[in-house]
């Protein structure tokens, strides 16, 4: 019964050596819907888009994607690959809103240059130089012949 118990103090003392050893960094890299950055949750398989993470709603089953040591320092405290810096240094946007089209740091440079080293505009877009803040460098196609003006030379409602 004496080794009976030192081989359970010894199983007890190796379960908590290993629980005190710090734990290597998970990768939390993964590509949501649409080839979007993602978050990787716990269980491995949930990819979270990241602008979703720290927007106070828990997406993964743990809630991992709202911890504070993820979100208590934002930008700072996210992995990098969450985040991209506009061309303001005080500026910045979740990775997954870079090259979505729209003007998410207020000056186009996460839409437009070798910052944000975006593909030209997909199908559902139309090129042109818009006159609305909101976009960029492309318009929604669903914009085109709604009888409003949205580029400079009015191409979205003569020739879209």
């Amino acid at each position: 019964s004496a080794v009976a118990l030192l081989v359970i103090a010894a199983a007890l003392a190796s379960g908590v050596a290993l629980a005190l050893l710090p734990r290597a960094p998970v990768n939390r890299f993964c590509t949501a819907p649409n080839n979007r950055t993602g978050f990787l949750c716990d269980d491995r398989v949930t990819c979270v888009p990241a602008s979703w993470v720290c927007d106070r709603v828990s997406n993964c089953r743990n809630g991992e994607d709202e911890q504070e040591q993820l979100c208590g320092d934002l930008p700072h405290s996210l992995p990098g690959h969450l985040v991209f810096h506009c061309s303001n240094p005080r500026s910045w946007v979740y990775a997954d809103q870079r090259c979505n089209g729209m003007n998410d740091c207020g000056d186009c440079s996460d839409e437009m240059g070798s910052l944000a080293a975006c593909p030209p505009c997909g199908w559902e877009w139309w090129s042109c130089s818009p006159v609305h803040y909101e976009f960029c460098s492309c318009i929604p196609r669903r914009l085109c012949w709604d009888g409003i003006q949205h580029c400079l030379g009015w191409s979205d409602e003569f020739i879209c």
